[in-house]
This record gives C-alpha cells, structure tokens and sequence, in this order.
C-alpha cells in the first residue's frame, strides 16, 4: 500500500529509511513542486505532485541511472495529460454547447412571450392534476420533488409512516406520467 505524501521528512532518520526513488523524490520534493507549478495552474500542481509520489513509491522498475531526471520527466509527462484531459473536457463541453445550444446571433435567447405563456397554462395544469389527488400527496410531492427533503423528514414532519409518504409519491408520478402523455397527445 503507498504512503501518503503529507509534507517534506523532518529529520534525516525518515530519508534514511527511504530507499531509491523515493528518497529522491523526498529530497527534491520542494524543486519537483516549483517544476510543476510552472506547468499547472493553482492546485493542480499539488495534485501532481500527489500521483508523482504514488508513482515513486509504486514503480516497479529495475535501476534508474538518473532518478532525479526520471522524476522530472515523469513530473512533466503527468502535466501533459492533465493538460490535454482539461483540453479535451472544454472541447466535448463546449462542442456539447455547440449542439444543443440554438443561439442565434443578434437573438435573444429568452422565451418567447407565447412559450412563456404556455409553459405558464402547463404548470397550471400540473399542480391541479396533483391537487386533484389531494392535498397531503401534492405536499409529499413538492417537498420531495421540489424541495428535496428526504422521505423520512416528510413522514416526521406529516406524521405519516414511510410507507404512507412512498404510496403518496407514487400516486404523485402516476398523476405526472398521466398528466404527460395528455399534454403531448393533445
């Protein structure tokens, strides 16, 4: 199991008992960090720092002829990936943007006064569907659902058992799949 890499060893008795690469890596950690905060940005260079450790102390490798290149380049190649990962995630975010997104130049991109009322008359639609099955079910619904209060705080506030408030809700989705297929059908 790898160590955790907290800070630089105290006392020459902990280098002592590091043996090759680590006591490298131990002895250069303050230059590998200054390395890779000029490749990485804010705390991203901690964290490479972090899986530079891990590999150091996992590395199965026979003699390094070099251990403190090793550690740079390998210090180097993690600020790479880190990189491209970061470039790769804005692209899919920004191509996902890109597709799904239909701004227009020059165009707002507000609903419409029409959308607005019609997503208006549907809510409306909503909650008589849901209050057309009573009061308690609409209430265990919007605190769930709406809220986000767990089932059991609902059964405590309500006074109702967990098993009360898990029917309500299912009624509740009943009512809002029901509600859906009639809006979409007509």
């Amino acid at each position: 199991m790898a160590r955790r890499l907290c800070s630089k060893p105290q006392t020459a008795s902990a280098e002592m008992t590091a043996n090759g690469l680590e006591a490298v890596f131990l002895s250069n950690r303050d230059k590998l960090l200054q390395f890779l905060r000029s490749l990485a940005r804010g705390d991203d260079a901690e964290d490479l720092l972090q899986e530079l450790w891990l590999r150091a102390v996992t590395a199965e490798t026979g003699p390094i002829a070099k251990p403190l290149s090793y550690l740079y380049r390998t210090a180097h190649n993690l600020a790479l990936e880190r990189y491209r990962q970061t470039a790769r995630a804005q692209r899919r975010d920004q191509d996902w943007s890109d597709s799904v997104s239909e701004t227009v130049a020059g165009v707002s991109d507000d609903p419409s006064a029409e959308r607005i009322l019609v997503a208006r008359e549907r809510l409306r639609l909503a909650e008589e569907a849901l209050l057309a099955l009573g009061e308690r079910t609409a209430t265990v619904f919007r605190r769930y659902r709406i809220e986000g209060r767990s089932q059991r705080d609902i059964a405590a506030e309500l006074g109702i058992s967990l098993s009360a408030v898990e029917k309500d809700l299912q009624k509740a989705y009943q009512a809002m799949i029901a509600f859906r297929r009639q809006d979409y059908a007509g």
